[in-house]
C-alpha cells in the first residue's frame, strides 16, 4: 500500500476517534451501527448492527507489525483492541477461554488448540521468516555445531521456533534434548538471560536477535529463512462464533491487516516508527530486522494455504511435538485474506 494513503487513513482514523467516531480500539467501546456489506463470497447474512468487540491477542514481535493496521484504519463492523500478551503461554490460554477474539498464533499453537476441540480457525498469515538463531557473543561459539552442550531457550515446545531448531540441529548431526538443553522461555526475557549467561543462545521472533546484536550480547548464527525458506509462523486464529456471526467485522480485519502488510514492505522505516505504540521496542531495532537483510522477514504471500500448514504438521509429528494429525481442510479458512488481496 502506498505511504501517503496509509498515513493518511490514521490521521483520518484518529480524527475520528477524537471526534467519537468510528474508530475503535485502545480501549474504546463504539457501538454505532455499521452499513452491511457484499462481503466475502459465502460469508453474508451475519448479524449486522451493533459493532462486534474484537479483541486482537498479540505479542511484542515483529512478526506481529501488522498490527499497526489497527490505528490506520476506520473500522466500521468491529470495535478493535489490541491485547498485547508477554508469552505465548498467556496468549494460548486466552485464545482457548474465548477471552480474545482473536489472536496471532504460532502455527503448532494453533494447530494443537484446534486438535484439543477449540473451535477456532486460521484466516490469515501474519507474515513469513522473521526468527533467528542467536548465541552469546563469544569465541567459543561460532558455528551451529559449536552449541553442544548449551543451554537453548525456545519461546514454546509448541513453537515454530522448536521444529526450526530441532531441523536445524538434526541436519548438523547435533540430537536435540541430549547434544543440547532446551528450555521455555518469554521471548521478552531472552535477551537478557542470553547477557547473564543464563542460556548460551535463543531462537526467537524478532526484534530480540537484532535487539541482541546491538547491545552486543549476542551474534546471529541463522537465519530462519536460511533453515527453512519462506516459512510461515503466525496464524491469524479467529473463533468460529464470530466468522459464523459476524464475517464482516472478520473481512474488515483481515483486509486491514492486509493493507498493513503491504505498506510495511514498501516502507520499513515509517513502519517502524508506527511500532512503537504497539511492541513497545526501539524503531531502530524494528527497522534493522526488517531491511538487514532484505527478507529477513518478509509481508507478502499471506493467504494462508493448507501445503504450508500441513508441512508444519508433519514436522509436529516427526519431532515428537504431537501424535495426531487435525483435519487441516476444517482448519484453514481462506476465504477473507483472498478477499483482502483481490
Amino acid at each position: 500500500m502506498k505511504r501517503r494513503a496509509f498515513l493518511k487513513q490514521g490521521v483520518i482514523a484518529a480524527a475520528a476517534l477524537a471526534g467519537g467516531g468510528i474508530l475503535a480500539g485502545c480501549g474504546a467501546a463504539n457501538t454505532a451501527g455499521g452499513a452491511e456489506t457484499g462481503g466475502v463470497a459465502g460469508t453474508s447474512g451475519g448479524h449486522s448492527g451493533a459493532k462486534v468487540n474484537f479483541k486482537l491477542g498479540y505479542l511484542p514481535i515483529t512478526d506481529h507489525l501488522t498490527i499497526i493496521g489497527h490505528g490506520q484504519t476506520q473500522f466500521q463492523h468491529a470495535s478493535v483492541e489490541p491485547v498485547k500478551f508477554a508469552s505465548w503461554a498467556e496468549l494460548s490460554e486466552a485464545l482457548k477461554a474465548g477471552a480474545v477474539q482473536g489472536a496471532f498464533a504460532l502455527t503448532p499453537i494453533g494447530i494443537s488448540l484446534r486438535q484439543k476441540g477449540v473451535p477456532i480457525k486460521a484466516v490469515f498469515l501474519g507474515h513469513r521468516n522473521g526468527s533467528v538463531l542467536t548465541a552469546q557473543n563469544s569465541p567459543d561459539i561460532a558455528s551451529v555445531e559449536d552449541l553442544k552442550g548449551k543451554t537453548i531457550a525456545i519461546p514454546s515446545r509448541f513453537s515454530t521456533h522448536n521444529i526450526l531448531l530441532r531441523k536445524l540441529l538434526a541436519e548438523k548431526g547435533i540430537q536435540a534434548d541430549r547434544d543440547v538443553k532446551l528450555i521455555d522461555m518469554a521471548p521478552p526475557e531472552m535477551v537478557n538471560a542470553l547477557s547473564t549467561g543464563r542460556v548460551g543462545g535463543f531462537i526467537v521472533a524478532e526484534p530480540f536477535g537484532g535487539q541482541a546484536e546491538k547491545q552486543g550480547v549476542g551474534k546471529v548464527l541463522k537465519l530462519s529463512k536460511d533453515i527453512w525458506p519462506d516459512h510461515i509462523c503466525c496464524a491469524l486464529n479467529v473463533q468460529e462464533e464470530v466468522i459464523a456471526q459476524h464475517p464482516e467485522a472478520v473481512e474488515e480485519v483481515v483486509g486491514a491487516l492486509t493493507k498493513a502488510a503491504a505498506f510495511i514492505e514498501g516502507n520499513p522505516k515509517e513502519a517502524s516508527n508506527l511500532s512503537v505504540k504497539y511492541l513497545g521496542q526501539k524503531a531502530e531495532i524494528v527497522e534493522y530486522v526488517l531491511t538487514q537483510p532484505k527478507g529477513r522477514v518478509t509481508f507478502t504471500n499471506l493467504v494462508p494455504n493448507i501445503a504450508d500448514f500441513a508441512a508444519t504438521q508433519d514436522y509436529m509429528i516427526q519431532f515428537g511435538v504431537t501424535q495426531e494429525k487435525i483435519d487441516l481442510q476444517q482448519y484453514v479458512d481462506d476465504r477473507f485474506a483472498r478477499q483482502a488481496k483481490a
